[in-house]
């Protein structure tokens, strides 16, 4: 690997919108490429099949609601490249709307494990890290639905929706985004949270109104490979600027 190659990791990189991500990052921009998956099999799989097309990746086992996972991730991190230019927290789960027979503590604090809690245990995690980087930069992959200013506008299409903990973990992740801007100024960093929109995936039930993972990875594409003086502490999608 060139020594001076950008190096991201994406957390549940194996499917849906963090494959497409990873697929453009490696192919698009020539990133190495680590492919963080819960199940290390898949990881290994995407992983292999990038270097398999002449590009370069690797792969880590990582489960975001797993202390010791996070700490063997990093650690491996550490001794095979001893730096990280990108981190995107893009392990997510939505709950609100399948049958999984869980209390209201339960779906909760299930949602909020990954969604919230993974997304900061990981990025604390890796700061040491991203600090080595001459540009570190950390996505957070988000929801308009998280948008508080959006929540009471009855004209958007998902006002009805019945997405409370979904949402909800997603506004708290802005503002976990925010802190670590905050956190990460000195470094220079770019920190930024991303909507990718609907998109057709496993996590939506493959929304028949979903656009492809492609079109969904592209804005967080976008963020990851932005230059110095490019925005920082913003909350977008594809369209622009959404209000927090």
């Amino acid at each position: 690997m060139p020594a001076k190659q950008t190096v991201v990791l994406i957390s549940g990189a194996n499917s849906g919108i963090g494959l497409a991500v990873a697929n453009q990052l490696a192919r698009d921009h020539g990133y190495h490429v680590i492919v963080g998956a819960r199940n290390a099999a898949a990881g290994e799989k995407v992983a292999a099949a990038l270097v398999a097309d002449g590009y370069s990746a690797s792969s880590v086992q990582l489960d975001v609601t797993s202390d010791e996972s996070i700490e063997a991730a990093v650690q491996q991190i550490t001794r095979e490249f001893g730096v990280l230019d990108v981190l995107i927290n893009n392990a997510g789960t939505l709950l609100d709307v399948s049958d999984h027979g869980m209390s209201m503590r339960e779906l909760f604090n299930h949602t909020y494990n990954t969604n919230v809690t993974g997304a900061a245990c990981l990025t604390e995690a890796c700061i040491p890290l991203l600090r080595k980087a001459e540009l570190p930069r950390v996505v957070f992959v988000s929801s308009r639905m998280g948008s508080i200013s959006e929540a009471s506008d009855k004209s958007k299409p998902y006002y009805s929706t019945d997405y409370k903990t979904y949402d909800a973990s997603k506004a708290a992740l802005n503002m976990v985004a925010l802190n670590y801007n905050r956190i990460l100024e000195d470094s220079g960093a770019r920190v930024n949270a991303v909507c990718p929109g609907l998109v057709k995936t496993k996590l939506t039930g493959n929304h028949p109104m979903g656009s492809s993972t492609e079109l969904g990875a592209q804005r967080i594409v976008e963020v990851a490979t932005a230059g110095k003086g490019s925005p920082t502490g913003t909350f977008s999608d594809r369209g622009g600027n959404i209000p927090w």
